[in-house]
């Protein structure tokens, strides 16, 4: 064999060398970084914050609608539940909306105002009148997920309770409620992703202080959302 072709022999020996070292170091590393991933621990809430409150609920299966009736269980919408003289609805309308002026001679009712809806992320301005159903109020746990997760053992006041708490309330876009429904948040979360941290802490802030349970879906949506999250504090009851 000449001395070029013996140079060029072991040239290939010592490439496949190379490649055989490479594969094996590829091989090692995926193991490391999968054995690393099994091995990371999910993300923890500091205390106080929604994601540790999480942990607390009770997950179990969602019981049965049977028997639900929104007005005979929770009450008529709206209603003056903290006897401030103004119904729920208008209570909220005031919170939630800027720029607010009241019907004349009314110290009550919200005659327009806009809205910076957190379900939507889009400027709404509210009038009253035919168009006043485009704001709505929102039951953050809906009412009939409450009733299949504990309400439906609860005593009327307390639903009527759950129903008009301003922990339960935000003032949003009408389609958008609409379109959420009774949904819990493993089927509807907002499309304006940057409320949904705010939005799923808010859920399980009634849902501690209430002491419904949580399914698991829901359970593992929550923590989906808050894992981007994990200090999102809990609003205060």
């Amino acid at each position: 064999m000449s001395a070029t072709a013996k140079k060029s022999s072991q040239t290939r020996k010592t490439l496949q060398l190379v490649l055989v070292a490479v594969a094996a170091l590829v091989l090692a590393g995926n193991f490391i970084l999968k054995s690393l991933g099994d091995d990371v621990a999910p993300a923890e809430g500091a205390e106080g914050s929604a994601l540790a409150t999480l942990d607390s609920l009770t997950v179990q299966d969602a019981a049965t609608k049977d028997g639900y009736d929104r007005e005979a269980d929770f009450g008529s919408a709206w209603q003056d539940a903290d006897d401030n003289g103004c119904d729920t609805r208008n209570d909220m309308l005031q919170r939630d909306l800027e720029d607010i002026e009241l019907s004349s001679g009314d110290t009550c009712e919200v005659a327009s105002g806009t809205l910076d809806d957190p379900y939507t992320g889009e400027t709404i301005a509210f009038v009253r009148g035919e168009n006043s159903s485009d704001v709505q109020i929102d039951h953050v746990v809906a009412l009939m997920n409450a009733w299949t997760t504990g309400a439906a053992d609860w005593d009327r006041d307390k639903r009527v309770q759950i129903a008009n708490d301003p922990l339960n309330l935000v003032a949003s876009d009408g389609p958008a409620n609409m379109g959420k429904g009774a949904k819990d948040a493993a089927e509807w979360l907002p499309d304006n992703q940057a409320y949904r941290c705010e939005y799923v802490a808010r859920q399980i802030a009634v849902k501690a202080k209430y002491e419904l349970w949580i399914t698991p879906a829901e359970r593992d949506a929550m923590e989906d959302v808050l894992t981007s999250c994990p200090a999102e504090p809990l609003p205060a009851p």
